[in-house]
């Protein structure tokens, strides 16, 4: 039997209101495995990003487990899920997330030298090569274009061979043309390493390339979904 990589339980998310309170997600079921290109849908405000924060660690539920590579997050304190994240994931924002003081090899570089790699500026000057910034290596990100600066950011992510991607909206903040080759480069990477992807989008046809689907609404998977 196949070993999830993500497996979740009973995921609820409920925050304060007002004087009354608000059900973001609720008793979400979910089992992702190995290899697997997961596209999670949904209108505006059904709770994806809030459920990407969730398998990732980066928030914390009010109910439910999430389970990554066989490690419950939520019985690890913030240093814990933190670890395990430098150890097993890597992300993509719409917002690039780049550091504005790094250059684009300086940005590739950085969770190569938070995991004490001796071959980080080799690395690093690879994966920019493979991203086909090979020019780049020494702009700052205020240098670059979106697209440019998406590829940094996807070189980022894949640089550190991450068990799994999340990927929240990756091509929102770009228009069609340069979105659909960056949405093309990270598919291609992530064949290449074997990733398991988490992509949360509203683009249909992005979705289409993924092995499975679910789509949410009011905070819970539609029937017939995943």
């Amino acid at each position: 039997m196949v070993q999830a990589v993500i497996r979740v339980r009973g995921l609820s998310k409920v925050v304060p209101n007002g004087a009354a309170s608000l059900t973001i997600l609720q008793d979400i079921e979910l089992t992702v495995l190995p290899g697997e290109a997961l596209a999670v849908l949904g209108a505006s405000g059904s709770g994806k990003s809030t459920l990407l924060g969730l398998l990732a660690g980066l928030d914390t539920p009010t109910a439910g487990s999430v389970h990554l590579a066989d490690q419950e997050l939520f019985s690890l304190d913030e240093d814990g899920r933190a670890a395990l994240r430098k150890r097993l994931v890597g992300f993509v924002f719409q917002s690039f997330q780049l550091l504005a003081p790094l250059t684009a090899l300086e940005n590739v570089m950085l969770p190569l030298e938070l995991a004490e790699r001796d071959d980080a500026e080799a690395r690093a000057r690879a994966m920019l090569e493979r991203v086909g910034l090979g020019e780049r290596l020494g702009h700052y990100p205020k240098y670059l274009s979106g697209g440019e600066q998406q590829r940094v950011a996807l070189a980022r992510a894949f640089v550190v061979e991450p068990k799994v991607l999340f990927a929240d909206e990756p091509t929102g903040n770009l228009d069609a043309e340069t979105g659909a080759d960056v949405i093309n480069l990270l598919f291609e990477l992530n064949a290449e390493q074997g990733t398991t992807l988490v992509l949360v989008t509203h683009d249909e046809m992005v979705a289409r390339r993924c092995t499975r689907q679910i789509r949410l609404a009011g905070g819970r998977i539609v029937p017939g979904n995943g």
